[in-house]
C-alpha cells in the first residue's frame, strides 16, 4: 500500500492509523489493466463434492507492524468466518481439487475473543475502536482490496503434492489418519493470479473433511503492495501469518469417504 508523504499526523492517534494496513488517507493507486502472470492451470473438479460449512469454518491472518515507528501502534488480527466453494474429493485423494471463494467485504479486524485466543504479546487484546476501523476501511480501500471493483478473492487448487507421513497422534476426531500434502494453489487478488503453496493437514471424519494449516504469506506473492510511509518509518511488514480450518461436508454427511 502506498500513502501520501504530506499526510499530516497531527495526533498520536493518526499515527496509530498510520501503522495500521493503512492508518491517514491513502491515495488511491491509477487503475490499471491486470498484469499477464503465467499462471498454471487449475485442476479439474472430479469425484464426490463437498461443501465449505463457512459457520464451521475459518481463516485468520496476522498483520505486523513494521518500521522504526513500530512501536507506537498495534499488529492486526484479520479473520474471515464467510468462506464458500467446494472441495471435490475422488478415489485418488492426490487428485483432490477445490475452488473457494472470499467475500472480501467479510473481513473482519481484530475481534476481541480471537485477539484473547492468541495469549501472546504481540496481539494483546485491546486495540482501539478508531484502529480497527481505519484498518478494516482501508484494507477494503482502493489502495488494497479494492472491494467495491474486486469483491472477492478465488482459490482454486492446481495439485497436491506429497508431503511426508501423517505427524505421530493427529488422528480425526472419529479415529481417521489425518496427511499432510503441500497445496499448489491459484489465487486470484484484485485480478492478478498467482500461484502460491500451502501447506494443509486434512481427515475425514463422518462426512467430513477437514483442512487445517498455518504458513507465512508475503502480499507481495498476492500482487499487492504492503503500506509504507516516511521513509518506511511507519509500514506493515510484508509477511503476514495465515492460519486456517476449513470444514466441508458431503451430501447428507455421509461416512465412508476416501482415506
Amino acid at each position: 500500500m502506498r500513502v501520501s508523504a504530506s499526510c499530516k499526523l497531527r495526533l498520536p492517534g493518526a499515527v496509530l492509523l498510520a501503522l495500521v494496513l493503512s492508518g491517514c488517507p491513502l491515495r488511491p493507486q491509477v487503475p490499471t489493466a491486470p498484469r499477464e502472470v503465467a499462471a498454471e492451470t487449475p485442476a479439474p473438479h472430479e469425484g464426490v463434492p463437498y461443501d465449505i460449512v463457512a459457520d464451521e469454518s475459518l481463516l485468520t491472518i496476522r498483520v505486523y507492524r513494521g518500521g522504526t515507528l513500530a512501536s507506537a501502534g498495534h499488529n492486526h488480527l484479520i479473520a474471515l468466518r464467510a468462506l464458500t466453494g467446494t472441495v471435490y474429493v475422488p478415489a485418488d485423494v492426490m487428485r483432490t481439487s477445490f475452488e473457494a471463494h472470499i467475500p472480501v467485504a467479510a473481513f473482519t479486524v481484530d475481534e476481541a475473543a480471537l485477539r484473547a485466543q492468541e495469549h501472546s504479546p504481540d496481539f494483546p487484546p485491546d486495540v482501539p475502536d478508531a484502529a480497527r476501523e481505519g484498518t478494516r476501511r482501508n484494507m477494503l480501500g482502493e489502495a488494497l482490496l479494492d472491494s467495491e471493483h474486486s469483491p472477492q478473492i478465488v482459490l482454486r487448487a492446481v495439485r497436491l503434492e506429497s508431503a511426508g507421513q501423517p505427524a505421530p497422534g493427529t488422528g480425526s476426531e472419529a479415529g481417521g489418519e489425518a496427511r499432510a500434502v503441500l497445496a499448489r494453489v491459484q489465487s486470484t487478488v484484485r485480478g492478478e493470479v498467482r500461484t502460491i503453496s500451502v501447506p494443509v493437514r486434512y481427515q475425514f471424519a463422518a462426512g467430513a473433511l477437514i483442512a487445517s494449516g498455518e504458513a507465512p504469506l508475503r502480499q507481495s506473492e498476492l500482487g499487492l503492495t504492503p503500506f509504507s510511509a516516511l521513509l518506511g518509518a511507519l509500514q506493515v511488514q510484508d509477511e503476514m501469518r495465515v492460519r486456517f480450518r476449513i470444514v466441508a461436508r458431503a451430501p447428507g454427511s455421509h461416512s465412508g469417504a476416501p482415506h
